[in-house]
């Protein structure tokens, strides 16, 4: 398997010869996104890594269509088609993604571009700081123009549940919520239409993945949180949060532990949406 994460130091150097030692030429892209501000172009013309390819996660790594389907459903094949093509991703390169919030949204490119058959795709560990930390510049504007990239993309290539799996998945093995532990509980829910749980998930929280620089845990530490969660060795581990974004963060962690995520795209803003899907609350 390809690398799951590269340093500042090792993408600056791979930037300055073209192409990394150990993979191929590189294309970056940068997925700022947050729920209070979901267009990241404004940040992106403020300052990005230089090179880099704004990616929009709402409308190239997503589609949006009734509500029953979530809030942020796979964009389909044409869609990731084209988005490909517009940032240059040939076949044998190799992508970086980051974002400027610890990778809980440069993730979902990771997963979908890794899903679509793009073997190589990397996480700049410790986000956009990293490389500002590192004294690495940025640069400002829209970025050039590049060449269409030649890439084809054939989404379906990992493993993941529909939402009449989750339930099977979460009785017959383990189903992790990456959301914040009180929105797990069903204390607050200041998105979807119901609070909770899909019953027999664990509640795992995203930022249990990363150390105090932003950067995730070791494998080893990784590997005896999701032990101590119940996961069993080199186990498929289904995985969902609240719209499928940081659920994609989480599967970083399982791979770097080991394990094998299974993601639920649709995850609880699709499960919330249909009443006769049953919830959970509390611990």
């Amino acid at each position: 398997m390809a690398s799951i994460l590269t340093t500042a130091a090792a993408l600056h150097a791979a930037l300055r010869a073209g192409r990394y030692p150990d993979g191929g030429p590189v294309r970056v892209l940068d997925v700022r996104w947050r729920l209070d501000r979901p267009d990241g172009r404004p940040a992106f013309r403020a300052g990005h890594i230089p090179g880099a390819r704004y990616a929009d996660l709402d409308t190239q790594l997503a589609q949006h269509g009734e509500a029953t389907a979530g809030r942020h459903p796979l964009p389909p094949a044409s869609r990731l088609q084209a988005a490909v093509r517009e940032w240059g991703i040939d076949a044998g390169d190799t992508v970086v993604v980051y974002d400027d919030v610890n990778n809980l949204s440069s993730a979902r490119a990771w997963w979908v571009l890794r899903d679509a058959g793009i073997a190589d795709v990397r996480v700049l560990d410790g986000a956009l700081a990293a490389w500002t930390d590192a004294g690495f510049a940025l640069e400002q504007g829209d970025g050039d123009t590049v060449r269409p990239g030649s890439a084809v993309v054939s989404p379906g290539t990992l493993p993941a549940l529909g939402i009449d799996d989750v339930l099977d998945h979460a009785r017959d093995g383990l189903l992790l919520d990456a959301r914040a532990a009180e929105r797990f509980r069903g204390e607050v829910e200041p998105i979807d239409p119901r609070a909770g749980h899909i019953p027999g998930a664990v509640s795992a929280p995203t930022a249990g993945n990363l150390d105090d620089t932003g950067r995730f845990r070791s494998p080893g530490e990784l590997r005896a949180r999701f032990a101590a969660l119940g996961a069993q060795p080199g186990a498929a581990v289904g995985v969902y949060c609240g719209s499928g974004v940081t659920a994609a963060h989480e599967a970083i962690a399982l791979s770097l532990a080991g394990y094998e995520p299974v993601l639920y795209p649709g995850s609880w803003s699709q499960w919330s949406q249909h009443p006769d899907r049953p919830v959970a609350t509390g611990a």
